[in-house]
């Protein structure tokens, strides 16, 4: 076990990013080169074993965390791999894109600094590969059952996996030229070098994994001929369905989605072209919306040398603490930086934020392209407008980052497979009861169509990294159960499941 006084020993310290003016001037990881063994087990010394770990509590996939930790503060690193292997598929991506909720539900939490549990995780996973502790595991029998699963985004790669490892024959099909979904087309290069990726699909292939590219299923390809060619289908298209800004302007030229950048970006870092057809090179860049894909649009701009970047968030600026109503051990709402806003921050001197603003319209020039932002400030309750605080931004280059509202709607995917949308615009799926006898069977994630499956994004809506393998390895485990009349795999999460919050 670890020390129990580890954590009044040791401070909290993550492993440092690289230099702001260093990392802008390449696409590298933001923490390429810099994990040192040394600070991860050290640091992985302040876990305190707790008799009831809560950071199990903020994480869907119930990552056995005080487990590897005591191993990585003893260096023992196969051990460690496999620990965090037993709950997660892909912990080298979680350990780079999650926003470790687990963390914000460390006990520590309560009154000290939280362990760095995503560091640590991370560095499990790379000494995994390292090391040669993440070989293929090839299924021992065939089941002689056929599965499809739509999409290669994370929830469909881990069922994928986790199907193949049960004995299936499994085939993902990916609309896209490659695999990945938004790990390879909406993930910036600097959050998660593709060789990660790339390294997990050759060892799913080794496994038996069979990728096919290019396929749109339900329009070209016939998604009921598809399954008509499989005992099961797992759709894990995502949430892809953007929401938009339906103000005077929308139609001027320099504004687009922020997936549409990415993707554009996300090509030029895979050798596809030199320069992508929208550039930020030179210009005023305005991102509208404060999440992720917001920061992660930021940081792209600055590396592609825009002149200056804002990013405008209709929320309030949050505390730098937790509020009342958000007590330990849920994920709350306080004032973070991204990567991006420091890097941002270094050049411009304060925060490119814009808090507690909307925006009321575009303006353009003669030749029809955008050139001003008319923004106004709204209350913290209701959002409504503030009268006497309109103002206007300049703007070359706009960037729509406000989220998605679910899988596409009205596609040939949805009608061939006999898929409806629940209350919140998801794919519907059942509640973990059987459709036929009303007994309880576990987590599920059946639809009405005998045989259809969803899983992610599609089924919860836009969420984390993390739910999404967990939404994965849940829908393999009912996918198993219907193939097979039991199950072995886990399903760490049920549809209904949501958030840890207040």
């Amino acid at each position: 076990m670890n020390d129990p006084h580890g954590f009044l020993e040791f401070p909290r310290r993550p492993v440092p990013a690289r230099p702001v003016e260093e990392r802008l001037r390449d696409w590298d990881e933001v923490y390429a080169g810099q994990a040192t063994l040394p600070l991860i087990s050290e640091q992985a010394g302040r876990c305190m074993d707790c008799g009831i770990p809560f950071c199990h509590s903020g994480c869907p996939l119930g990552n056995l965390i005080p487990e590897w930790n005591t191993f990585a503060r003893h260096a023992d690193w196969r051990a460690a791999a496999e620990r965090l292997h037993a709950t997660n598929n892909f912990p080298e991506f979680t350990g780079r894109l999650c926003p470790a909720p687990c963390e914000d539900a460390c006990v520590l939490t309560i009154n000290a600094d939280p362990v760095t549990i995503k560091n640590v995780e991370q560095a499990i996973a790379d000494q995994s590969w390292e090391r040669g502790y993440a070989s293929p595991r090839p299924p021992e029998r065939l089941s002689g059952k056929t599965v499809a699963v739509v999409g290669s985004g994370p929830a469909g790669l881990a069922a994928a996996q986790q199907l193949t490892r049960i004995g299936h024959t499994v085939a993902v099909y990916e609309r896209d030229d490659r695999i990945g979904g938004l790990l390879r087309y909406g993930i910036p290069a600097f959050k998660m070098a593709k060789c990660h990726l790339e390294r997990r699909i050759g060892q799913m292939r080794a496994e038996g994994t069979v990728f096919r590219t290019g396929m749109d299923i339900g329009g070209a390809l016939d998604a009921a001929d598809l399954a008509a060619r499989h005992d099961a289908v797992v759709v894990a298209v995502g949430a892809r369905g953007q929401r938009e800004l339906p103000v005077p302007g929308r139609e001027l030229r320099g504004i687009h989605q922020a997936m549409d950048y990415l993707t554009l970006a996300n090509r030029v870092t895979e050798g596809d072209f030199e320069t992508p057809a929208v550039t930020a090179e030179g210009k005023r860049v305005v991102i509208i919306g404060g999440g992720d894909t917001g920061s992660d649009c930021m940081g792209t701009a600055l590396r592609q040398g825009a002149s200056r970047v804002v990013q405008l968030d209709i929320n309030p600026e949050p505390g730098d603490t937790r509020r009342d109503g958000e007590p330990w051990p849920v994920y709350p709402k306080v004032y973070r930086i991204s990567h991006a806003h420091e890097e941002a921050r270094g050049r411009e001197g304060a925060d490119p934020r814009v808090f507690a603003s909307a925006t009321l319209r575009f303006e353009g020039d003669p030749a029809g392209r955008v050139r001003a932002l008319h923004l106004v400030e709204v209350e913290p309750e209701g959002r409504r407008p503030r009268p006497g605080t309109e103002r206007d931004i300049p703007a070359d280059l706009v960037l729509l980052a406000l989220g998605f509202h679910g899988p596409e709607r009205g596609t040939g995917l949805m009608r061939q497979l006999g898929l409806v949308l629940d209350g919140r615009g998801n794919f519907a799926r059942d509640d973990g009861f059987g459709a036929r006898t009303g007994e309880p069977c576990g987590p599920s994630a059946r639809t009405r169509t005998d045989g259809i499956f969803v899983a992610g994004d599609a089924g919860r809506g836009q969420s984390l990294v993390v739910w999404a393998i967990a939404e994965g390895r849940s829908a393999a485990a009912a996918t198993d159960r219907y193939l097979s009349g039991s199950t072995v795999l886990p399903a760490p999460i049920a549809p209904r499941d949501r958030p840890l919050v207040a």
